[in-house]
This record gives structure tokens, C-alpha cells and sequence, in this order.
């Protein structure tokens, strides 16, 4: 394409290209230490700038077993939950990674922000939308760095569709369907604290789809939801038969299944434009369709992935008019030449965030417009009817 908006686009970002001081070695602790946690200390041990000291799950022997099995000696781990390794002054923490089940999310950032620590906290951000807002006030009140781990909007492929956006190709954005899924992927095979009401507090609609939600909003400006009309099922997860269940689980898993597999709406954002949004853990198609973003001057077509991965399903198109005449512009997919992965990507803009006492890279002012959706559909969903959504000031 001969737009200047897509010039420069197999650069390297400057976290990438940035030589990273190793100086002043940044305090590091994990809260949760169950499998997200594993991609955390991965990224972490990457690092030249980070020593990681402690850790923290209330299950008793966890988190010291997690820190053996990746070789990360001299840790402390002897606390019976967050508060308790946080009020240990001794480890003069710098920043945590939280990664526990959805529901602590809003106790774990809020307790380490009042103790003086930056946080990188995994999505969902929060279950409901009055937990994000109550996270935020905290963060507003101690000025730390809290930074929602939505690691895909560093994918280059994503970053393209922003600046096609922003590029003005596309006219004035009206139109969004958006969405994703799997064919058979409740994730059990991480547990039930995925699929617990009292620990997920919400399912597919959170997990992956505050993924797909910022995808489209991140790319349009995240303008604020006005109203939604939501739906969600459980038809699976509660199928005792439900094939994707380990052998000889079906029977405990869909007694303990308290959230959606399936979740759809219909969403209006500020700006007169509208958002088709569906999003699935489990259902009898290969994808509930493409993304697509309508304008009036073109369309973009993204195509869906089998199982969200944090990137595009192929060569994305541009549908124009050239010279009059109708025509089709493909973006070909960009290929990630660096050996940096997006989740260390994540930890690293998170650590120079904190570093420099720069803004979050994922900066709640903007999720908490994600989770407002979400919180929206479940409302929606549960009442049965349209509701509308108003984010207090913060």
C-alpha cells in the first residue's frame, strides 16, 4: 500500500531496540502461582534488570514449589497470602505480577498499590465494573503504575490495524462485528478456578473476550459504551457429556460449572457506532466469523483465528474504491523477526513504566471502558433486557 501510514511497519519498537540498564535491579514478587503464572517468570528471568524475591498462593507449598521447578533460588514464599508478603518491608518490592483466579484481581492490586508497589495485573481487569472503579481510585490516591496485561495490542499485526484506523482509510467508523473463539475449549485442563463462579466470577466473556473487546476499541480510540443488549449461555460447561472434558471429569467439572461458555451482544459506543460482538469457549462452529470494521470510505476484514492467540488469522483486507472503481487492498501479515514474544514484551513495557514513572502501557482509563462492557452483558444478560452503562469519574 502506498499510504505513509503504513510505512516503517517491520521496525522494532524502542523497547525492543532499547539496551536495557541493568543497574538498579528492579524488586520483583508473584501473587498467584498457578499456570498464567509460569509465562510471567519466563518473561521475568529474561530480564537483566530484574531480581525476582518473593511469592505468594494460598494454597500452602505452591508457590515454593513453582519457584523450584523454574530454578529461582532465595525466594521467600512462607506467606500465607498477599498482605502478609506485602507487609514484609524487608523485600523492598518494586512491583508484583498478579496472577490469581479473576475474582482476587480487584483485592490483590488494591492491597499492593496502598502497600507502595507498582502492579502488572493480568485480565480480565476486574470481574464487575464497581471493583474496577474501586481499583482505580487506589490507583489514583497512591500514583503507582497499574498495568492490565493485554499483551495481544503489542502484536504488530494488531498495532496495523490501529493505524489503518487512525489513518482516516477507512472514513468515519460506524460498524464493528467483532469476536472469537473455540469449538471445544473450556480450560479445565488449568483447573476449575477458570470455571468457578466464586473464583472466575465470569467466563468466556471475560477470558478471552476482553481480548477480542480491545482488539476493535483500542484500534478506534476506546470510545466510552453507551448502552448494551447481552446475552450469555452455559450449555456446555454444565453437559456432563461435554466432549471436551478429560476422560472420567465430566461429571465433577459440570457440577462445578458456575459461568458462561458463550456470550453475545449488541453494544452502542459513543460516536454513533455500533458494536456486534459474540465470543466463545465452546459451540458447533469452527468461529462465530471474521472481525470487520465498516467505514464510510472502506472495510477492513480480519480473519478469526481457531483459538485466539493474540494475533491475526491471515493477510487482513481493505475494501475501496480506487479511482472510482471497486477494489480489494490485502495487508500482508507481519512477521514478528524479533526472538522478543509478546508476553515478554508485556513485562518489559510494564518494567519501564515502572522504572521511569512513565504511564502504564495498558492503562486502566481505557480498560475500565473494556470492563464496563463485559460488566454490561453479564447485567444484560441476567435481566434480560437492554441496559445502559455509566462509568463514574475517577
Amino acid at each position: 500500500m502506498a499510504d505513509k501510514s503504513m510505512e516503517g511497519l517491520n521496525t522494532f519498537t524502542s523497547e525492543e531496540t532499547s539496551t536495557v540498564d541493568a543497574g538498579k535491579k528492579m524488586r520483583v514478587a508473584i501473587i498467584g502461582t498457578g499456570w498464567i503464572a509460569g509465562s510471567h517468570i519466563k518473561a521475568y528471568l529474561a530480564q537483566p534488570d530484574v531480581e525476582i524475591v518473593a511469592g505468594c498462593d494460598l494454597i500452602p507449598g505452591k508457590a515454593k514449589a513453582f519457584f523450584e521447578k523454574y530454578g529461582v533460588e532465595n525466594v521467600k514464599t512462607d506467606y500465607a497470602n498477599d498482605e502478609e508478603m506485602l507487609a514484609d518491608k524487608s523485600l523492598q518490592l518494586d512491583a508484583v505480577s498478579i496472577c490469581t483466579y479473576n475474582c482476587q484481581h480487584a483485592p490483590c492490586a488494591i492491597h499492593a498499590m496502598e502497600a507502595g508497589v507498582n502492579v502488572l495485573l493480568e485480565k480480565p481487569f476486574t470481574v464487575t465494573l464497581e471493583e474496577a472503579i474501586e481499583v482505580m481510585k487506589v490507583e489514583k490516591k497512591t500514583g503507582k503504575v497499574l498495568s492490565i496485561g493485554f499483551q495481544p495490542r503489542l502484536d504488530d499485526n494488531m498495532k496495523m490495524i490501529k493505524k489503518i484506523v487512525e489513518s482516516g482509510e477507512l472514513g468515519k467508523i460506524y460498524y464493528i462485528q467483532t469476536g472469537g473463539g473455540r469449538r471445544r475449549g473450556i480450560p479445565t485442563p488449568h483447573g476449575s478456578t477458570f470455571i468457578e463462579k466464586d473464583t472466575a466470577g465470569i467466563g468466556a466473556l471475560g477470558d478471552i473476550g476482553c481480548y477480542s473487546l480491545d482488539m476493535v476499541l483500542n484500534a478506534i480510540g476506546y470510545p466510552k459504551p453507551l448502552t448494551v443488549s447481552g446475552y450469555k449461555s452455559a450449555y456446555f460447561g454444565t453437559d456432563p457429556k461435554y466432549s471436551g472434558y478429560a476422560v472420567g471429569k465430566g461429571e465433577k467439572y459440570s457440577k462445578l460449572f458456575g459461568v458462561d461458555d458463550f456470550a453475545a451482544a449488541f453494544i452502542r459506543l459513543e460516536g454513533d457506532i455500533i458494536l456486534d460482538f459474540r465470543i466463545s469457549w465452546a459451540m458447533n462452529m469452527d468461529t462465530p466469523g471474521d472481525t470487520i470494521i465498516l467505514g464510510t470510505k472502506g472495510g477492513l476484514r480480519i480473519p478469526s483465528t481457531e483459538c485466539w492467540n493474540g494475533t491475526v488469522g491471515g493477510p487482513m483486507t481493505i475494501y475501496h474504491e480506487v479511482c472510482g472503481q471497486q477494489t480489494q487492498t490485502v495487508v500482508p501479515i507481519i512477521e514478528n523477526k524479533s526472538k522478543v514474544g509478546l508476553f515478554e514484551k508485556k513485562i518489559r513495557t510494564s518494567l519501564d513504566a515502572c522504572k521511569n514513572g512513565t504511564a502504564a502501557p495498558v492503562p486502566t482509563s481505557q480498560i475500565v471502558y473494556n470492563q464496563a462492557i463485559i460488566d454490561g452483558i453479564a447485567r444484560s444478560a441476567e435481566t434480560g433486557r437492554e441496559v445502559e452503562i455509566n462509568v463514574p469519574e475517577v
